[in-house]
């Protein structure tokens, strides 16, 4: 498996939380760094180191024409550095496909939250014009949904309705909305179904969780536990450790303490199916 997305030095977010999270599932995964940061730029403004446009390349030729190519099943992509990086990835993802059809390429979207881009424009332009379109699995969190489809996305039924316009096989939406008060839900939507995990919500939750459930999410597809199971499972981890985080006090997803509920999460996750929306006539 290729992860490509941001390498900081301290914590558990980007590479770090894919990573060790698909490693401790037992999957080999090849990761290319997008841009490079001491820590979560929520920590505070530091160097930030992105291979320009000529370097990137290079490295992705590297891999396209690597001879052990045929070992990747799966390409996973989250936050660019720059515009410029969703070009070669692109060509990165189609010479996996060539060489193992039926790959899966999961688009993890991370481009903005909290009603706004964090990003240039035009690298979420970027993202969306060569990344999402195509991609097997796409997750956005609430915002970046509304960003991709100019959608409003205030409902559940608005949510579901927005994830099936893109056109992708599964999008799942992050920080989408809860039935119950006090909870934050997961949806995942397919093209004749759509299914919700809800749990707690958090206080001020450490940054990664985005990273967590996209990588665990892919792994437990790659599996073939079934949609809503594998819903679920991401879901369940990503939120027991992420509370065990919180609990903790910790400012970081404290990924290697608690591992073990990757592997076997024992927190409650409730999942449903929706009703399938109807488009109107």
């Amino acid at each position: 498996m290729i992860v490509a997305t941001s390498q900081v030095v301290r914590g558990g977010v980007g590479g770090r939380a894919a990573v060790f999270a698909l490693e401790r599932l037992g999957f080999r995964v090849w990761f290319l760094p997008t841009v490079q940061l001491p820590w979560h730029p929520g920590h505070g403004l530091a160097t930030r180191i992105t291979p320009d446009d000529a370097h990137f390349c290079a490295l992705v030729d590297d891999l396209i024409n690597a001879p052990w190519l045929g070992e990747v099943g799966a390409v996973m992509t989250g936050y660019l550095g720059a515009a410029h990086q969703a070009e070669p990835l692109a060509r990165l993802i189609a010479a996996v496909r060539a060489r193992t059809p039926g790959a899966l390429h999961l688009c993890d979207p991370v481009m903005g939250d909290n009603g706004a881009l964090y990003v240039p424009p035009a690298t979420a332009d970027a993202i969306k014009a060569r990344l999402v379109t195509g991609a097997d699995i796409v997750t956005p969190n609430l915002f970046e949904l509304g960003w991709l489809t100019g959608q409003a996305v205030g409902s559940e039924r608005e949510a579901a309705q927005a994830a099936r316009a893109m056109g992708n096989t599964r999008v799942m939406v992050t920080s989408s909305p809860a039935l119950r008060r006090g909870a934050i839900a997961t949806m995942l939507a397919t093209p004749r179904t759509a299914f919700v995990a809800e749990h707690t919500a958090l206080a001020d939750p450490p940054h990664g969780t985005g990273d967590l459930i996209a990588a665990l999410f892919l792994a437990h597809s790659l599996m073939q536990t079934g949609d809503e199971e594998a819903l679920k499972r991401a879901a369940s981890a990503t939120f027991e450790v992420t509370a065990r985080s919180v609990q903790a006090g910790a400012d970081e997803l404290l990924l290697a303490e608690y591992q073990q509920a990757i592997a076997r999460p024992m927190a409650m996750v409730t999942t449903r199916r929706l009703a399938t929306p109807r488009t109107p006539a």
